[in-house]
């Protein structure tokens, strides 16, 4: 097979040893359009994972590599005049002229040509054409109707620079300067040398005085501002050199392609898909790939075949990795909103940025780390213990711990939104598995503004007495608070049963559905009716009759619900809200009608209110993470006591980016930014399956609360279980306590994941759409 490779880069080169290896019949050619020794940047990083993987496939590489190999265990956070270290983390790095020279000579060894300073001729003649051509590829700029590409510049701008200060860690230095906050990651890469990157947001590149120089001839350096920051970083570098190679100011460009192949033209590494550096993942994603290319190729009776086998292979790894990648790298770009973070919670919240590195993992890498940061979390408590059972309180309602059980719509009301024996056993039993919090589902503020005919309601002297017995249960046998969503259905109302037809319009006996404008929300929907004045005041006096109701029923919390696409959601959103009287248009005008129906509720609920709100519509020009930190802020001036943040299911075209704990940076946000200011407690909901991401998300500060909505559908005595799993003594209802021994054999941490997902990447999740 004639075989080309589009770029001499590790990817390419990597390639097209092991295609040989696996058929020496093979006739391959590598076009490189730089010189043998010409490379940019300096260390490159592997995890232990990793190395595994190429030892495997060719240990003459694997052997000159690791003589190279400059290795450690520690990460260390610098900041605010602290150090503190997470061991280990297992990485090894090498210089990428050492790691390229040692991958050309395998290639001219085993009979590769490789053409330097040129650039790839048509290769329609060939077999199977590998484009590893980099983040600026040629090949998928040129098959760009097939690949469709998306490239995202991000926010934060970065210079890769080298140092002869030898670093014994994976170093983060946190420079808390005039014009804001900046980073630098740093590691050693061989006995003498160490990478040394400097990252900051845009607007702090821009007022430390930062310029990007014209006229740079390529392979030159920015000077200028690399004496910048010699000056910035002289207590970091203590008379240490600092070197460029190609080095000047970039944002980073994340790449993600609909598909990797294009007929005989494959892409691989950076061409086909790009993760921030701060997770060390480009090398070693472009040698992976290749590894993977070569096996299936190896492995396939036809080139079809392999790329077909190639990118299932490689697409559910690369996802995950971006999606760690992701999470890293926009928790760099918000770092400013950490800065008075205290020390403890800033260096395990930096360690577990990615989502990757969890508070578990962390406790059996480093037991001491974590031992002194539960220390620290228990300074204000009676006692250490994991994060999520230290108690909290929300206004004056202390919980006994951060667990919520999040509100999920049941449909298993009678036809008049009357609570049933159901709803009696449901909550109840999730009030003895151990919560701190139970959520009602959403409850409907009248009769046509319920979801389905299943939904509960609370608009009759009969609702309260339903719902009283239900409080009265978990008081009377349970330390559990019992909290009630209330909300009103607007467009989405008058639909089926979830399990007949989520979001669906009743087949008969439709009501009408009403909203702040006539816009359904979907072609399938009714057209709702846009309210009058009047009727927005009679719907504002209905919620207050639900809140009056909600008191003499004896809940311990109210939560309004502004999310969702419902009545008050809608509202908020630009997508939904198409009004121009003083109900629409700017954000403030928008807020105005929630925030009336939040002021008349609170005139009547002395207890404490959260409210829920969508973060983001997942939709372009709806409400994103900057308005949603202002709809929290909002609703804190008027006295909020907590913030209860979801997203989406605003409109029906929206495009989330699921994925587990998908939902928590806009909790983390809205915390850090909103949250510690205003004292209101932020709630972090979506996906959030093990306690393991319920202690995480606590200790690095990114929520106060998790609520768990499918984990408590599961397992309802989940809560309880993670505590004997984690060998903390909470105290078990009486007569469950003989149950309370934790079982012999293994965790009880929610679903087991299938084992073939896993050897290929991150578990799959379903993500059916709890409404709640």
């Amino acid at each position: 097979m004639r075989i080309a490779v589009s770029g001499g880069g590790p990817g390419g080169l990597y390639f097209a040893a092991l295609a040989k290896q696996l058929n020496p019949a093979h006739e391959i050619t590598v076009w490189e359009r730089n010189a043998p020794d010409d490379t940019f940047g300096f260390g490159v990083v592997f995890s232990d994972e990793t190395l595994g993987g190429i030892e495997h496939a060719d240990t003459a590489i694997f052997d000159a590599m690791r003589s190279e190999f400059a290795r450690w265990d520690d990460i260390d956070v610098h900041y605010r005049g602290t150090t503190f270290t997470s061991g280990g983390h297992g990485f090894a790095a090498m210089s990428r002229k050492k790691l390229l020279n040692i991958l050309q000579q395998r290639c001219l060894d085993l009979g590769i040509t490789i053409n330097f300073r040129t650039d790839a001729p048509d290769l329609s003649d060939y077999d199977l054409v590998v484009a590893s051509d980099g983040v600026n590829s040629g090949l998928r700029a040129k098959y760009a109707s097939t690949f469709r590409p998306t490239l995202e510049t991000r926010r934060c701008k970065y210079i890769w620079l080298g140092t002869d200060l030898v670093f014994d860690a994976f170093k983060f230095y946190v420079l808390d300067t005039p014009a804001g906050i900046m980073q630098v990651h740093g590691y050693p890469y061989s006995r003498d040398a160490s990478t040394f990157i400097l990252e900051m947001h845009d607007d702090v590149w821009q007022r430390a005085g930062f310029t990007a120089p014209q006229g740079l001839r390529p392979g030159e350096s920015d000077e200028k501002s690399i004496e910048m920051i010699r000056e910035l970083c002289a207590e970091i570098l203590s008379g240490h050199q600092v070197s460029a190679n190609n080095s000047k100011w970039t944002n980073f460009t994340t790449v993600r392609c609909a598909t990797w192949r294009h007929g005989n033209v494959v892409l691989l590494g950076d061409a086909a898909h790009t993760a921030h550096f701060s997770i060390g993942s480009g090398t070693k994603l472009a040698m992976e790939d290749a590894l993977s290319l070569a096996a299936c190729l190896h492995e396939q009776s036809s080139v079809d075949e392999a790329l077909h086998a190639y990118e299932a292979e490689r697409r559910a790894v690369v996802t995950s990795t971006q999606r760690a990648a992701q999470a890293s790298l926009e928790w760099f770009e918000n770092i400013g909103q950490y800065a008075d973070q205290d020390p403890h919670q800033f260096a395990f919240n930096i360690v577990t940025r990615s989502r990757r590195v969890t508070y578990d993992n962390l406790r059996l890498r480093d037991p001491e780390f974590v031992a002194d940061l539960d220390a620290w979390f228990a300074r204000d408590h009676d006692e250490v213990r994991p994060p999520m059972f230290q108690p909290y309180r929300i206004g004056d309602l202390e919980l006994r711990n951060r667990v919520i059980v999040s509100p999920m719509d049941m449909y298993s009301a009678n036809e008049d939104g009357l609570p049933t024996d159901f709803h009696l056993v449901h909550l109840g039993s999730k009030a003895l598995g151990g919560a701190g919090l139970v959520m009602t589902e959403m409850v409907c503020v009248s009769e046509t503004g319920r979801i389905t005919p299943g939904c509960t309601g609370m608009y009759a002297p009969e609702h309260e007495q339903a719902w009283q017995r239900v409080t009265d249960f978990v008081h009377a046998n349970t330390d559990a608070k019992i909290g009630i969503q209330i909300g009103h259905s607007g467009r989405k109302g008058s639909t089926k049963l979830m399990w007949e037809g989520i979001d669906e319009p009743l087949p008969e006996g439709n009501w009408e559905v009403c909203g702040p404008s006539p816009i359904p929300y979907s072609p399938a929907n009714q057209t709702p009716r846009e309210l009058s004045h009047d009727e927005l005041q009679e719907i504002k006096e209905q919620f207050v009759a639900s809140a009056e109701g909600a008191v003499r029923a004896g809940f311990d919390l109210l939560e309004l619900h502004c999310a969702h696409g419902y009545l008050l959601s809608s509202f908020l959103s630009p997508l939904t809200n198409q009004r121009t009287d003083e109900y629409g248009g700017s954000l403030e005008n928008r807020l105005r009608y929630p925030l009336e129906v939040f002021d008349a509720i609170r005139a009547v609920w002395s207890g404490p209110i959260t409210v829920r709100v969508s973060a983001t519509d997942w939709c372009e020009g709806g409400i994103d993470a900057e308005e949603s930190v202002e709809i929290a802020r909002a609703f804190a001036e008027h006295g909020a006591n907590g913030i209860d943040v979801s997203t989406g299911q605003v409109v029906s075209t929206e495009k989330p980016a699921y994925g587990r704990s998908y939902q928590t940076p806009y909790a983390d946000r809205i915390r850090n930014e909103i949250g510690r200011k205003y004292g209101v407690a932020v709630i972090a909901v979506g996906a959030i399956s093990s306690y393991d991401d319920v202690n995480s998300l606590i200790l690095a500060g990114r929520a106060d609360l998790c609520a768990l909505g499918r984990t408590h559908l599961y397992d309802p005595h989940w809560t309880l279980h993670a505590a004997a799993e984690q060998d903390f003594p909470i105290a078990w209802p009486k007569p469950f306590a003989a149950g309370s021994r934790k079982p012999q054999g293994g965790r009880t941490d929610g679903p087991k994941p299938r084992l073939d997902l896993i050897r290929r990447g991150e578990p799959k999740t379903a993500h059916a759409r709890w409404r709640g």
